[in-house]
């Protein structure tokens, strides 16, 4: 008797032990699947307009009124700013960047490069 109760219980702790580490092995593998899910996708290459992309918009944006800074080829907050009001005149996204959009429709040349994209 004494023999088959040791005998139960010994499988009894077997059956628990497998499942734990069942369980253990589920629960990895929902972790596993939830970095892998979090992990942010690669993005390709980056739009960024010249320097000389940038001064000829700062001409045109200065040109149409709505620029009053020099032509310096950065893009300062007041260059955004005349940006931002371009785009919206002219039913582009406002988003106060020289993305291929505003560049386009402001009649600038594409480099080979941005054109690739």
């Amino acid at each position: 008797m004494r023999k088959l109760l040791v005998c139960l219980m010994t499988l009894l702790c077997a059956g628990s032990v497998a499942t734990a580490r069942q369980e253990r092995q589920a629960s990895a593998a929902g972790v596993a699947a939830v970095k892998s899910s979090e992990t942010p996708a690669r993005r390709g290459p980056v739009f960024r307009a010249s320097k000389n992309q940038i001064v000829q918009a700062q001409m045109m944006l200065k040109q149409a009124g709505h620029f009053a800074g020099e032509a310096t080829g950065k893009l300062d907050p007041e260059t955004r700013s005349a940006l931002k009001k371009y785009q919206v005149i002219s039913g582009l996204k406002e988003t106060g960047t020289l993305n291929r959009v505003t560049l386009e429709k402001m009649g600038i040349a594409l480099t080979e490069k941005q054109k690739a994209m």
